[in-house]
Formats: structure tokens, sequence, C-alpha cells
């Protein structure tokens, strides 16, 4: 039997890496790259001198602070990881035409076309990007995407946290049930907190329960997701690399400096964030039938919700009222509002060409978008306000 090769990559605290190749006197030290404590700031990585404390991503910057009293704070340079990202890429682009990019910072690659075996094949890689770029990189090696991207979880793990893990980890085909099987069920793609409390009612606890578990009662309990988890309990995952790197989404959001509990206010920012969402949709020729809101409470509590239109939208108007429609239904009146967010998905090429039978759209509504897409391109975001907007800022809001 033929079996693939596929090779998980991850860049070993990424922002951070960035950072000392910028300033070398950071290695070694506690730092986190993110906002200002007193601003709110949130912590986007930090290094693995900052982990000994307890410091995190996602933390509150003001938190870190109190868990490591000498923690340097660096403001995100994306322009740096950017360009530090596409150098990674290109590497690996000219490695193998099969690269599927997660993130900046993480990629999956299928290289069952060379001739090397996959183990000498990612020591390879992952010499050439210490040595070339200085960026350290861990890689989880498999016949498959499920069991190649744990894999570099639980390497990067045995590897310790005091220092960039820079590891491999490899599963030989055959070996994916029998490497998964003592893992906990969170470490299982799919099995989120939820999951796993409800899976714990069963006495499974670790990935090899779930396998054991018979399936039909799986199914029963969780209907096509019970499946999914027979399946993925078993280190079966027959879904290949893609490499087409098209948008999955296209959203926006924004973090509040104080919690605002206005609902005027909330629903401006939902507007001027469907605003940006269709812009961009119709830039990159997008439409796209799910809408998806996003809020994050002040106790950092987070909820999505999202709705199926029954025809595909790049339209500020239809992204709005249907983002609207969720906040009104989530949001109870007067709680606190740490951030926002707005998104499209599920997308089709091009803007929607209505049938007969559809209620086709003023064509002034199509006109002005044209219009303000092109102001906007041209003088920047700022030069056209609703007259909402204008209202709020006359009332000083």
């Amino acid at each position: 039997m033929a079996y693939r090769k596929i090779l998980h990559l991850d860049l070993d605290a990424f922002f951070c890496a960035v950072e000392e190749l910028h300033d070398p006197s950071l290695r070694g030290t506690a730092f986190a790259v993110g906002g200002k404590p007193d601003q709110r700031g949130v912590v986007s990585s930090c290094s693995y001198a900052a982990r000994q404390f307890g410091v995190r991503s996602a933390l509150p910057m003001s938190q870190a602070v109190r868990m490591c009293a000498n923690l340097v704070i660096r403001p995100p340079n994306f322009k740096a990881y950017r360009a530090a990202s596409e150098q990674v890429m290109t590497r690996l682009n000219n490695l193998t035409p099969f690269v599927e990019q997660i993130s900046i910072d993480e990629a999956f690659m299928d290289v069952t076309m060379l001739p090397d075996n996959a183990e000498t094949i990612a020591r390879r890689l992952q010499a050439q990007i210490n040595a070339e770029l200085g960026l350290p990189c861990s890689l989880g090696v498999a016949a498959n995407k499920l069991v190649a991207k744990i894999a570099n979880n639980i390497g990067k793990e045995r590897a310790g946290k005091d220092k960039p893990p820079n590891a491999i980890l490899v599963i030989p085909p055959g070996q994916e049930a029998a490497f998964l099987a003592p893992l906990g069920t969170r470490e299982l793609w799919g099995v989120g907190p939820k999951t796993a409390e409800q899976l714990a009612k069963f006495g499974i606890k670790t990935i090899g329960d779930i396998a054991r578990y018979p399936e039909n009662k799986l199914i029963r309990q969780f209907g096509k997701h019970g499946e999914e988890l027979a399946q993925r309990s078993k280190g079966i995952d027959n879904r290949p690399v893609e490499t087409e790197g098209e948008a999955k989404s296209v959203s926006k959001e924004t973090t509040f400096s104080q919690d605002v509990r206005d609902a005027e206010t909330l629903k401006r920012t939902l507007r001027g964030l469907a605003d940006g969402v269709g812009r961009q949709l119709r830039k990159n020729e997008l439409s796209g039938t799910t809408i998806k809101i996003k809020l994050r409470w002040s106790d950092f509590t987070t909820l999505t919700r999202q709705v199926t239109l029954n025809q595909p939208t790049q339209h500020d108007n239809e992204i709005y009222e249907a983002a609207l429609d969720l906040f009104t239904k989530a949001w109870p009146k007067g709680r606190a509002v740490r951030l926002i967010g707005v998104g499209v998905s599920s997308f089709e090429g091009g803007a929607f060409q209505p049938t007969l039978w559809d209620a086709p759209r003023p064509p002034q509504d199509n006109r002005l978008e044209s219009v303000l897409d092109a102001l906007r391109d041209r003088f920047g975001e700022g030069v056209v306000k609703r007259g909402s907007d204008l209202l709020a800022d006359e009332n000083g809001d």
C-alpha cells in the first residue's frame, strides 16, 4: 500500500522569533508582543522565558505584567512578520507545489512525490529555515494531515517549554491509532470543552477510548460528528493538502478601549464592520451565504452566531441587516461588550446574479457602493461617513 508523506510545519513563537532577529538583546529575556496593559492590550505572542512565569497568548497584558513584573512589551510589527512568513513559504513552495498555508506561521505540505523519506525531508527543511532565516520551527510527520498536526503539537510538548522546541516527531504509517490512543480527547480535532465533557460522561477520556467505543452509539449521541470522531480516533484522514489558497472567510472585528454598553454605539460599529466586509468581498469578487457575528464580553467569554442566507451576497446593507438581527438576538441589553466582529463565508465567486424568481436589487444600490468603493480606494477609509456617524460625532460619542 502506498502511503502519503505529509508534513505540518509550525514556526515556534513566531512573532517573538522575528523580534529577536531585529533586536538580539531580547534573546533569553521575558518579553511579549502585544498591546499596552493600560490600553486593554492582549498578549499576541510571548517568549519562552516569559512562559516560565505563566504568561501565554491571548492573556490580558495587564495580567501578564502582574505575573511577570519585568516583562518587556513590544508592539506588533506585522510588516516584519509578513515578510518573514513569505520567506518561509517561498522555501516550502520551492520544495513542493502542494503547500496549504493555514496561517502566517503554519502550513501543511504533501511531499509524497519526493524520493527521500519524510523524516529526512523534514530535517533538511528545518535545518534550512534555521540556518537561512534564523527562525526555529517544529514539524509533525505522518501519512495524513490530522496525525501530522497532532504529532507536531505533541513533539513540541515533549521538547519542554524553556526554549523554542525546534522539534520533529515522526509517526510511521500504520502507527497512527497507537500514537493517538493514550492522548486526551481534547487533542483530537473536533473535540472542544463541551464535547470532551459529554464524552467524559460515557467514561471516554482518551482518544483510544473513542476508538474502542461502538461507532453506532457515537453516531446516536453526536450525529454526523460522532461518525467523524470514530474515524479520526483511529487516525483516519483522507483530506488532501489544499493548494488553491482561497480565502475561507472575510471578517473584520474591533476591540474597544473601554467596554461598551450603549446599543447605538454597538450598532454603529456593527454597521462600519459590515461595510468593510462588503467592500473586501467586492474587491475579491466574492459573495457568501453565511453571515457571522462575534461578541466578547468583559470577562473574555466569547460567543459566535451565524445565519445562512437564501442567496449569496457581497452588499453592505444585506450583511448588516443579517448581522444586526443576530446581534439583537444574542446581546442582553446593557451587557458590556469588549469586542465585536462581523464575517461572511460559504463563498461563491463573483457578485450574485439574480434569477427570474429572485427579487432584484435596486440598481442604485450597486452604483452607490461602486462610487463609495472608488472614493475610499483613492482617498482613504475616512473620506465618506454615514449620517449616523456624523450625528454621533456632534453629540460627542
